[in-house]
């Protein structure tokens, strides 16, 4: 286990997280022709084929596998796709979505008994704050309807992160490809009743080489890539080097949104995203701090 980031090692996490954060702009684009239902057939299907064919199955209980899919499929990324056809921009879904870190803090608590230190219940009174904050401003951009199915989205995202602990020690690149198996079935009966076969075959005759290359690019670049990349760092680096790099993902999503769509950062953006950051932060290295705090403390 290496003992400090190389350069080059830091440049691949500043790649996964600055990919993570620009797929929310890649989504939109891709919105603009596909509905949001059959997108998401579409990421998972190619997420799954050809991959499957050269990943094995990881070994865990199918139960696992298929209520990962589902829930990051169907939960996740249907709830996601839906609510940013019309109802919350890309930048805001980008730093809204990552509240899918308190929501495993408040199921592991509630669900594993874990113990909550004082630190990360103030990363969590932050992090609401900064989502009032955002739900006191919405506007045609922003609905709360918008804002709830983002957090919707986050929770499915949680109960997901429950599972992957569940599972233990897996090669986390293959349980993302053999999930999307159970994603792609019940997303395509979706597809059929809320976008309505008319608009599925239109939205793929309409379909260019950039729609294609932003289905392509949420399915290779996000997924395939993104997972296996982070997958390689953690199992050379701690979690703690890494790991709070993801922190830098709403700052990507918010970035790209305002530089390639045009998204305005009025003042209440940036303080909401502050407000929320700065929760994220304190949650990721705040037990992490004290902890070497109290090593440093119990040297003496």
């Amino acid at each position: 286990m290496a003992t400090t980031l190389p350069p080059r090692h830091f440049l691949l996490a500043l790649a996964v997280v600055a990919i993570w954060g620009s797929n929310f702009v890649v989504i939109k684009y891709a919105l603009h022709t596909l509905p949001p239902m059959t997108l998401a057939v579409l990421r998972f299907s190619f997420a799954l084929v050809p991959a499957c064919f050269f990943l094995r199955r990881p070994q865990v209980d199918w139960r696992n596998l298929a209520g990962y899919g589902v829930l990051i499929g169907v939960g996740q990324f249907g709830l996601l796709y839906l609510s940013m056809r019309s109802q919350i921009s890309p930048g805001l879904a980008s730093l809204v979505v990552q509240t899918q870190v308190f929501f495993t803090l408040l199921l592991a608590v509630r669900i594993r008994k874990e113990r909550v230190l004082r630190t990360q219940w103030l990363g969590l009174a932050l992090a609401a704050g900064g989502i009032a904050v955002i739900a006191a401003h919405v506007d045609g951009t922003t609905t709360a309807l918008g804002v709830g199915m983002v957090l919707a989205a986050a929770f499915c995202w949680a109960c997901a992160n429950l599972l992957t602990q569940r599972a233990g020690r897996i090669d986390m690149l293959a349980y993302v490809v053999w999930s999307s198996a159970f994603a792609v079935p019940p997303l395509l009966v979706l597809a059929l009743l809320l976008d309505g076969p008319g608009p599925m075959a239109a939205g793929l005759a309409a379909a260019d080489l950039g729609t294609w290359a932003a289905v392509l690019w949420q399915s290779v670049a996000n997924s395939l890539f993104g997972y296996g990349a982070w997958s390689w760092l953690l199992a050379r680096h701690p979690a703690g080097r890494i790991v709070p790099m993801a922190l830098l993902v709403p700052v990507f999503g918010m970035g790209s949104a305002a530089l390639l769509l045009g998204e305005p950062l009025p003042a209440w953006k940036l303080v909401a995203a502050a407000l929320v950051l700065a929760g994220l932060a304190i949650n990721l290295l705040g037990p992490r701090l004290l902890a070497a705090r109290a090593a440093q403390g119990s040297g003496r």
